[in-house]
């Protein structure tokens, strides 16, 4: 994979599947953007390593005048952005059924997994519009990645606001957004990169739960937890216009074959289970 002056602009970078992204991308030549909402302290090395190559931009994901303006910024800094990837997202650790689950939480998962996601594209869109209009357009990796769940797949019971968000990235945009980007540039893609579960900070305590552990790999015939690494390279092979360049709308699943959710324990049977 060639990404030698490819400019790619990263959502999310300062979380684990983030920084690592960016440091797969950095050190395969691309120009990297990192985006950070507030916190950008893990991306410092990466900075540090790569000074002509890596740049932090900070922004609320949610907010439209700040993608606007870092998006902006960004193309001032390394020229046309060539791929997106849109790697940021929330997960509420509280678990909430619908029907207690208040219009604050719900929005405020929305605006941030998906609302955020769309202005990143719209942004990433108009200029490389513009950079076509101008004869400066990348030639190649023209792709937009997002990482999507597994529990977009399944769904997540008392996480739906999380399972929505992804759900609608995964296949209402990715599949509608890959039929608009080739009129604006012919050879652009989208995808979706979608995980099971991810050693990363956020997933800390579901891994030091047995039951939850047991949970996340009971249907998986690898038993396996993906490490960031994996998640990364899989964004990278989809970006790739020499790897995937004939590959568009896939939602491509790392999950170690994830086959549903486990829903049910034998002790949630009681009586019943004699009978079954």
């Amino acid at each position: 994979m060639d990404f030698t002056n490819t400019h790619v602009f990263l959502t999310g970078a300062s979380g684990g599947v983030g920084v690592e992204t960016a440091r797969q991308f950095l050190a395969l030549g691309a120009c990297v953007s990192l985006h950070a909402n507030s916190n950008a302290e893990a991306l410092a090395p990466l900075v540090a390593q790569y000074p002509r190559t890596a740049r932090v931009f900070k922004a609320a994901i949610d907010n439209e005048k700040d993608i606007d303006c870092v998006f902006a910024e960004a193309t001032a800094v390394f020229g046309p952005i060539a791929s997106l990837i849109v790697v940021h997202g929330i997960w509420p650790a509280e678990d909430v059924a619908v029907k207690d689950m208040s219009l604050a939480r719900w929005s405020r998962t929305i605006n941030v997994n998906l609302t955020g996601t769309f202005l990143c594209c719209r942004a990433y869109l108009r200029q490389l519009e513009a950079a076509v209009a101008a004869k400066k357009a990348p030639s190649k990796n023209v792709s937009i990645v997002f990482v999507g769940s597994t529990a977009g797949k399944f769904g997540e019971a008392l996480h739906a606001d999380y399972s929505a968000s992804k759900s609608a990235m995964m296949y209402g945009l990715t599949t509608s957004l890959k039929n608009e980007v080739v009129k604006i540039h012919p050879t652009a893609r989208v995808n979706t990169v979608s995980p099971g579960w991810i050693r990363t900070p956020m997933a800390e305590r579901a891994m030091q739960d047995p039951a939850l552990l047991y949970q996340a790999l009971a249907s998986s015939p690898l038993k396996k937890v993906s490490e960031p690494i994996d998640i990364a390279r899989a964004i990278l092979f989809l970006s790739s216009s020499d790897m995937a360049g004939n590959i568009t709308g896939i939602s491509l699943d790392v999950n170690a074959g994830m086959e549903g959710r486990l829903l049910n324990q034998p002790g949630d049977f009681g009586q019943r289970a004699s009978k079954l």
